[in-house]
């Protein structure tokens, strides 16, 4: 059973990757791939904050 430490690590991870994709579809008007992006973002971005994560260093796209 993983613990708090390793959920929230993995999932800060996860994070930067989606961001990263997410300016890249912006950057190539990929409308439907962002909006897509979007969801799973908002769902790390959520799990973080219940883990405690502040955000405020990592979150690039702020929506």
């Amino acid at each position: 059973m993983p613990t708090g430490v390793e959920v929230a690590k993995v999932a800060i991870d996860d994070f930067k990757e989606i961001q990263r994709y997410m300016h890249l579809a912006k950057k190539e008007n990929a409308v439907e791939t962002y909006a897509e992006l979007k969801k799973k973002y908002l769902s790390l971005k959520a799990i973080l904050n219940v883990c405690g994560v502040n955000l405020t260093d990592i979150d690039e796209i702020k929506e």
